[in-house]
């Protein structure tokens, strides 16, 4: 999954101004459309489209409990160069505010709906329920492996599914004006405790359930909550949200920023520019909007078009979102030292624990990324000291640990983590971890990690995500490759990124299709992207296909920038080069 554009990111929104320039600038904080990540996915991954101020005003008691179903502050435009580019060259740039751009369309009715976004029990009990439920998913697979576990799985989805967003009743609300904004200060979304924040949301939209900006902000806690904690079951219950909030105003950007914002969250990129230029025309300066645009066209492949929406975001709204983007972009390209350097002035602007804990773990990856463990290692503490729950943190750390040869700490994170997030990556990482360490009992340990990637997928396809680039990835070194192929492909036939091409370039090989792969593999490490996953395939790629220097040169390559890339492919990748070299 692409790192830091949608997966892992934070996604809380931020304080806006009521359509008046505020009096003065505001400290930018982090906005995904992608994690993430938040991660990209990355990511992977605080501030900036929560609703305006408004008055309570009194609700019938009989309303006030038949909540219906469902549940930017704008930037003064610079004339000159955004800070993200000053940054890179060493300038300042102090975002400033303007006022909001008109609503103009007329709101349409809202619809009944008849199962509740506002859940009676609270988030962390279903979380453990749920993590429990896909470990017994995962049990199962890996005793009937070949059709147990998708049935299985998406069973269980479904009833993930229905119980999270059937647990309360559901009224049309009558005789109730429309409010113009919530009431909700923003500072709940951004004060780190994201389940106390959704529980206050929940609380006000009891009594005022026609608050069209309350119910964007709750889908958009919703969406951040699915990727934090690792429950695809939280976005069918955001798309009910953002759809009340626009039943309610059909025009307002809060809620189609979120739409763009969930899309990309269930990778359907697509989806999420088109909503993302639905919200532009609205509101030029809406902050999410412009940072789910960029996520798009990077996960799209559409790397030119990106780099232009990025400049187009850093003179909108210049603010740790942007500069976060703008440092990735940098990265594609193999430009490593200005991708630093604006992470590092990122990271020196932020204020907030979210923030902090964002921007340190991008350089933290950025670092592991270049086999700088050490550097990593210290990113990943800042990120953690911020917010100690912080999942890209957690599992950076825990990766960079088994990197630099902390084995032993390595596990004990992993297996923390998917104790509690069984999400694709860690799964995989653990399980090769064990297979590494090679204990009587890690072989049926690492199957079991694998198992539950399957159970995972599933889930997560059930709840509208497309899973395609995790499978392809997990099933073509530990489970079905044909499978993976098959993965590979159907994300290839969307988007055309160096993160698919490598995807169906390793894919094509696990299945003996060298000759189809080299192209693709040549094509991920085209940009300039230095990824030690990329250079090792493409290396064994090129050395099945009868092209020996050129092998030598990329897996010489791989364990020069990243030793530790991976605990089972950095191993293959010095067998394949000693075999290499042995042939001279």
């Amino acid at each position: 999954m692409s790192p830091r554009t949608n997966d892992g990111e934070r996604e809380l929104p931020g304080q806006p101004d009521a359509g008046r320039p505020a009096p003065q600038a505001r400290r930018p904080e982090p906005a995904t459309g992608r994690p993430t990540p938040k991660p990209e996915a990355r990511r992977a991954t605080s501030g900036d489209d929560a609703p305006d101020a408004v008055t309570t005003g009194s609700v019938p008691e009989a309303d006030a409990d038949a909540v219906a179903s469902a549940s930017d502050e704008p930037a003064e435009a610079r004339k000159s160069r955004g800070p993200a580019e000053a940054h890179a060259s060493g300038g300042p740039g102090e975002p400033t505010e303007a006022p909001e751009a008109s609503e103009t369309r007329e709101p349409r009715e809202p619809t009944e709906v008849t199962e509740s976004v506002l859940p009676a029990h609270p988030a962390p009990a279903v979380d453990d329920e749920r993590v429990a439920a896909v470990r017994r998913v995962g049990e199962a697979g890996r005793r009937w492996r070949a059709v147990h576990l998708g049935a299985c799985a998406a069973m269980l989805a479904v009833a993930l599914t229905a119980g999270a967003v059937a647990l309360g009743a559901v009224h049309e609300q009558r005789a109730v004006p429309v409010a113009a904004a919530a009431a909700v200060s923003p500072g709940l979304l951004a004060g780190g405790d994201l389940d106390a924040s959704i529980t206050a949301l929940q609380a006000h939209l009891r009594v005022q359930p026609r608050d069209f900006g309350g119910w964007a902000t709750l889908g958009l806690a919703y969406v951040e909550q699915a990727r934090t904690k690792g429950d695809p079951s939280r976005y069918p219950q955001a798309e009910q949200a953002l759809e009340r909030s626009l039943a309610l105003r059909a025009d307002n950007d809060q809620a189609l920023a979120g739409r763009a914002a969930l899309a990309a969250a269930r990778h359907d990129f697509a989806g999420a520019l088109s909503f993302a230029d639905r919200t532009l025309k609205q509101n030029p300066y809406n902050e999410r909007a412009l940072s789910s645009r960029i996520d798009a066209l990077v996960e799209l492949g559409r790397y030119d078009d990106a780099d232009a929406a990025v400049r187009t975001a850093d003179q909108r709204r210049p603010g740790v979102p942007v500069f976060t983007r703008y440092a990735y972009a940098h990265e594609l390209r193999g430009d490593v030292t200005t991708a630093r350097r604006v992470l590092d002035r990122a990271l020196a602007a932020s204020s907030s624990p979210g923030d902090i804990a964002y921007v340190a773990a991008q350089l933290g990856q950025l670092a592991w990324n270049q086999g700088d463990y050490a550097t990593a290692l210290t990113h990943y503490a800042r990120a953690l000291a911020a917010d100690e729950n912080y999942l890209p943190a957690l599992e950076g750390r825990a990766r960079a640990q088994a990197a630099s040869g902390q084995q032993a700490e390595a596990i004990k994170g992993l297996e923390l983590i998917v104790a509690r997030y069984p999400l694709p990556g860690p799964l995989v990482e653990l399980g090769e971890l064990y297979e590494a360490r090679g204990r009587s009992g890690d072989t049926a340990k690492a199957a079991d990690q694998y198992a539950l990637v399957d159970a995972w997928t599933a889930i997560a396809r059930a709840n509208g995500v497309n899973a395609d680039l995790d499978t392809a990835l997990a099933a073509a070194d530990h489970g079905d490759r044909a499978t993976a192929l098959r993965a590979a492909r159907d994300d290839w036939s969307r988007r055309h990124t160096v993160h698919t091409a490598d995807a169906l370039a390793w894919a094509l090989h696990v299945n003996g299709k060298d000759a189809e792969a080299l192209p693709y593999a040549r094509q991920a490490t085209a940009t300039g992207y230095r990824n030690a996953s990329f250079l090792y395939h493409l290396g064994v790629i090129e050395k099945a296909t009868g092209h020996p220097q050129d092998a030598r040169t990329h897996l010489s390559a791989a364990l020069k920038l990243n030793p530790g890339f991976s605990a089972l492919g950095a191993r293959e990748a010095r067998t394949a080069l000693k075999s290499l070299e042995a042939t001279k």
